[in-house]
């Protein structure tokens, strides 16, 4: 491979870096409180709203359902109206986002749901409020598994990055099919994909050591 297609790949990285990180910290901005929400208004919950929590896990749902390509073309007129072009690795960050949130929220639920309900007991025993409840018992206790939960969205999201390419969004994902598979230059998909998964081992190994240190 020439010196300017290993520059391209080296850029391909950064952005697919860019793309991953601000979005999946954009989805947990979103996706952690969705997912608080999810938890706290079910049946028997601290906040159990039915009509609340039937809404929330219907959009969550919704989103789940779609495949992220066609939910890139969905979304091109909302992220043009957002960062004024739907092409680009800042125009991805949008989808990403959008596709990410969802499934953070529902993985958040999850890891709440696997707190034994006797914490919650003890908290209210305490005089916590609902507030402290969260804050002070249940999100420190399930803090193991939201890490390694990150990991996982982490590399979700790095996948979508590269689908993202098929529209123009920049990256690796661009690069592979722009070069590896329109060009016929099997070398470049070949590292290119290979990239990919030593990035998708390194957020994983970083996810499991980093939760196992909090369990400690």
């Amino acid at each position: 491979m020439t010196s300017q297609i290993w520059s391209l790949i080296g850029n391909g990285v950064l952005e697919t870096l860019e793309m991953t990180i601000v979005s999946t910290i954009l989805a947990y901005i979103i996706g952690v409180p969705y997912g608080i929400l999810l938890k706290i208004t079910g049946k028997g919950e601290i906040l159990e709203q039915k009509i609340v929590n039937s809404i929330l896990a219907l959009f969550a749902n919704i989103f789940r359902s779609i495949p992220f390509l066609i939910l890139l073309v969905f979304l091109i007129p909302f992220t043009r109206a957002i960062v004024g072009t739907s092409i680009g690795t800042e125009a991805s960050i949008v989808p990403l986002t959008v596709g990410a949130i969802p499934i953070i929220a529902r993985m958040v639920e999850q890891s709440l749901n696997e707190i034994p309900y006797g914490i919650t007991e003890a908290a209210k025993s305490m005089g916590a409020n609902s507030w402290q409840i969260v804050t002070e018992f249940i999100l420190p206790e399930a803090m193991p598994s939201l890490v390694s939960g990150t990991a996982i969205n982490m590399a979700t999201v790095l996948g979508y990055s590269a689908m993202a390419g098929c529209i123009g969004g920049g990256g690796l994902g661009a690069i592979a099919l722009n070069y590896g598979y329109y060009r016929y230059q099997k070398d470049v998909l070949f590292i290119t994909v290979f990239i990919l998964i030593v990035i998708v081992q390194i957020i994983q190994e970083s996810g499991v050591f980093t939760a196992k240190k909090i369990r400690h």
